[in-house]
């Protein structure tokens, strides 16, 4: 798989090191003490929608427009200058299920929109534990499809997730097969998560805390949404099998983060089936750090590596598909 953009930086820059130690102290602990109650998740849903207006805010000009049709909710987040066009990308937010929406990943959608010139499909799915699984796996397959539906070809269509959207954006492409459906051009992920015990977390999690959540406070919020299925379920204990026919893959994480062994996880689940994948571990421990870029500079360097995977996907997307 090629090599995006220059090299990832060996070393955290000291902003970084600084942001990872202040949230150890503050947002980790907060976290840590929310009580998993309706008052509790309303706390944590505006906390974290706090920080990312104040860190990642959405770019000035920037063109938000609803979506309603049907089961599927979201919006178009266009940068200044930015129309539709033939060319989209699919962006499914984290949250563990719980917490986020369309609305606090505008920022990061419209950064990437401005990067490549494209419009950005936010997803909002349905969130636990209002709607426990597979609500928001359903909800992400139903937007898909209705891009499909309303003029979009795969090979012009790149799919992106952040935490918890990564676990769905998988989901998505393994399901694609199995429904007959063409699978998009290519995928990029931030800090995925893959294993929802979260076994790979807290282990990485008791060798160096992480800076935004305790291990348990995410498996609480998971639970959320997977209460009543079987962890081993196929849908949620998520499997590649060899042969797969899977599009292109980028997977960003931060080395130090908890979910940074999910990172690894998935790259090497993807190489052992047979798909081109490349994972860049970036120095740091701030999770869904390309979300945060007054908080952490190297979220410009590393947006701008998705930037040109976007590209690259999008360029040879007609080719392998005349190829197959």
């Amino acid at each position: 798989m090629a090599t995006f953009g220059s090299a990832v930086p060996a070393s955290a820059s000291r902003q970084a090191r600084l942001a990872a130690m202040a949230s150890v102290v503050g947002l980790r602990r907060i976290n840590g003490l929310l009580p998993r109650n309706q008052a509790g998740i309303q706390v944590g849903r505006g906390l974290i929608a706090g920080v990312m207006a104040a860190f990642g805010p959405t770019l000035p000009g920037t063109r938000v427009s609803r979506v309603r049709s049907g089961a599927v909710r979201g919006e178009w987040v266009r940068a200044a200058g930015v129309h539709h066009g033939e060319r989209a990308i699919y962006y499914i937010h984290g949250s563990g299920y719980v917490v986020c929406s369309a609305r606090t990943h505008r920022g990061l959608a419209s950064r990437l929109s401005k990067l490549t010139g494209l419009p950005v499909f936010l997803i909002d799915y349905r969130l636990a534990p209002e709607h426990p699984f597979p609500a928001a796996a359903d909800d992400v397959e139903a937007g898909y499809r209705w891009l499909l539906g309303n003029g979009y070809r795969p090979e012009n269509l790149v799919i992106g997730g952040d935490s918890a959207g990564g676990h769905l954006a998988l989901d998505l492409l393994l399901q694609n097969p199995r429904t007959e459906t063409p699978q998009p051009a290519g995928v990029f992920m931030f800090s995925p998560l893959m294993d929802l015990t979260l076994t790979l977390a807290e282990r990485r999690d008791r060798e160096l805390p992480d800076p935004m959540a305790p291990a348990h406070t995410g498996r609480r919020l998971i639970e959320l949404y997977t209460e009543g299925q079987q962890p081993d379920s196929p849908r949620l204990r998520l499997e590649i099998p060899t042969g797969t026919a899977l599009p292109p893959l980028l997977v960003q994480a931060s080395a130090g983060e908890m979910l940074a062994d999910d990172a690894q996880h998935l790259h090497d689940m993807a190489v052992a089936a047979g798909a081109r994948s490349e994972l860049e571990l970036w120095p740091g421990r701030i999770h869904v750090f390309q979300a945060l870029p007054l908080l952490v500079p190297e979220a410009v360097p590393a947006l701008r590596r998705a930037e040109q995977f976007i590209a690259t996907a999008l360029a040879a997307a007609p080719l392998l598909t005349k190829v197959s």
